[in-house]
């Protein structure tokens, strides 16, 4: 298999231990090429250990990872690595066309295409009226635009975005939906970590859910959002049996006085539901069905034990 046809990035049980502290466990991971993916936790879930792990800032304790087809870590493919940290720390006595052209340097890009790359980026996260403007005057939405230019100015094949929208008005945010959706047309992936579950909702194809340093399940956003449906039942003569013999069509089976709530995996068994009651002697008077939200999802995927 060449490296092009392999996942963007695959690993297998990576975990990260600091003393007595798990701070990963199990990291698990398929991230296709050209997708936007998701990577959804509550805080202190290992979120951010994971991402240094990705990128070779933190060194595994255990477990295998590859990016781009190369081992976690190589320098080659870093090259080819966009990185947009959450908490940044920038070059604030250089003015964004300067910081720019730092990184570009680093990068080993040539004058000529530093030149191009640093206008067109510019225009892109709509700075170029600020090009000779130190950071240290930038607020904060500035900064997290500048970043996101440094992020892409490589011309990555893999980008890590951690809470890209952070600090931005609604304008910024619509910016970053369209700049991600850019990088997927043009066939980069995007891995993308953020607390804004609506932007996640619009913006990814697939996305895993990260607890406790262990991932507990990846799957299809569409397919997650779509395939499940949360019930309102009200039924009359509900019988602790019928109750219990609901779990056969779905899970989180809930009942309280004659009110009961559902969650199913497809909506086309609400009619076998609602014959099963009638024929158990139960009475019903309402169904009504709710798609999940995102929110909801990671409600019930990951608990109300933490925030994002």
């Amino acid at each position: 298999m060449s490296l092009e046809n392999t996942p963007a990035i695959e690993t297998r049980h990576l975990r990260k231990v600091f003393g007595d502290k798990v701070a990963v466990a199990d990291l698990t991971l398929d991230v296709r090429r050209g997708e936007v993916f998701g990577f959804l936790g509550p805080n202190g879930a290992g979120k951010t250990t994971s991402v240094k792990m990705l990128l070779g800032l933190a060194v595994a304790t255990g477990g295998e990872g590859r990016l781009l087809g190369a081992p976690v870590g190589d320098v080659a493919i870093r090259a080819q690595v966009g990185f947009l940290p959450e908490h940044f720390r920038f070059h604030d006595w250089l003015n964004a066309a300067e910081f720019l052209r730092l990184h570009g340097q680093l990068y080993g890009m040539t004058d000529a295409r530093l030149r191009e790359r640093i206008l067109r980026l510019l225009d892109l996260v709509g700075l170029s009226p600020h090009a000779d403007k130190k950071l240290r005057s930038f607020s904060k939405g500035m900064l997290q635009r500048i970043g996101l230019a440094q992020a892409l100015l490589n011309e990555p094949k893999l980008v890590f975005l951690d809470e890209p929208t952070s600090g931005l008005d609604p304008v910024g945010r619509r910016l970053v939906r369209d700049i991600i959706r850019d990088l997927k047309s043009q066939g980069a992936t995007v891995f993308l970590n953020s607390h804004l579950l609506s932007e996640v909702e619009i913006t990814c194809d697939r996305v895993a859910f990260i607890k406790q340093g262990q991932v507990i399940r990846q799957a299809a956003l569409q397919k997650l959002v779509d395939g499940q449906t949360t019930v309102e039942l009200r039924v009359g003569n509900l019988s602790p049996q019928v109750a219990e013999g609901l779990a056969r069509w779905g899970q989180d089976v809930r009942a309280d006085g004659d009110h009961v709530h559902l969650t199913v995996d497809d909506e086309a068994a609400l009619p076998q539901v609602a014959r099963w009651i009638v024929e158990q002697g139960g009475e019903l008077y309402a169904m009504t069905p709710h798609k999940l939200s995102l929110e909801d999802l990671f409600l019930q995927v990951v608990g109300t034990d933490g925030g994002l």
